[in-house]
């Protein structure tokens, strides 16, 4: 019986090991695309870019709202900051807005359970007792996995995520977050802020004529 004899397998020749180069430059490119897709998302860089819903749960496109200044707020009506903070909201409003300004109310229950009421109820509630004229959107979460998208941005524009009740973020005419208060603030530390950006607003409207 002859002894067996080694041959070289076919597949080590060179065309073996291009096609192996070729097809591992294929799969990282393939990889490099899929991480792309995953982490290079185009970046949303404007809170009026998002849609909400209003009191009676009907869509609402934040886009309305772009060329003003906005101040957005986590509001409740059991909380012992509602009366004065739903007063100094509304004499801000009404300084101020509506053409310029509007205060963006974003009822919340996610602070010692002290929003309740559902959504409409919260708006029935803060125009007669308080006389509110700025919109009041449908009840929100805006901690944890189920946060709304709109309050997340500003959340994540700002580094500061609200601890209670009735913060306030500033943003611009163009969407951006340029400033936020907490709730005990008082009204006179945050208009000065919304007098000096519609001031620039105003100014560069007339610019552009």
């Amino acid at each position: 019986m002859e002894p067996l004899t080694a041959y070289p397998l076919k597949c080590s020749g060179p065309k073996a090991k291009v096609f192996a180069v070729f097809l591992s430059m294929v799969l990282c490119t393939v990889l490099l695309f899929l991480l792309q897709l995953k982490f290079l998302k185009p970046r949303i860089n404007s809170f009026y870019t998002f849609e909400v819903k209003d009191a009676k749960g009907r869509a609402v496109s934040l886009e309305k709202f772009k060329g003003k200044v906005s101040l957005v707020v986590n509001v409740a009506s059991d909380c012992k900051l509602t009366d004065r903070n739903y007063l100094a909201l509304q004499e801000l409003h009404r300084e101020f807005g509506p053409f310029h300004f509007s205060v963006l109310a974003f009822p919340c229950n996610q602070f010692g359970d002290s929003e309740p009421r559902p959504s409409k109820e919260v708006e029935s509630f803060a125009r007669s007792n308080y006389g509110v004229t700025f919109p009041i959107f449908h009840k929100i979460k805006i901690l944890g996995s189920e946060a709304e998208p709109a309050f997340r941005f500003l959340v994540d524009s700002s580094k500061k995520e609200p601890r209670w009740n009735f913060w306030k973020y500033l943003v611009n005419p163009e969407g951006q977050v340029v400033k936020f208060w907490r709730p005990e603030e008082p009204i006179e530390a945050i208009r000065p802020d919304i007098a000096a950006l519609v001031r620039q607003m105003i100014i560069k409207k007339k610019e552009d004529l």
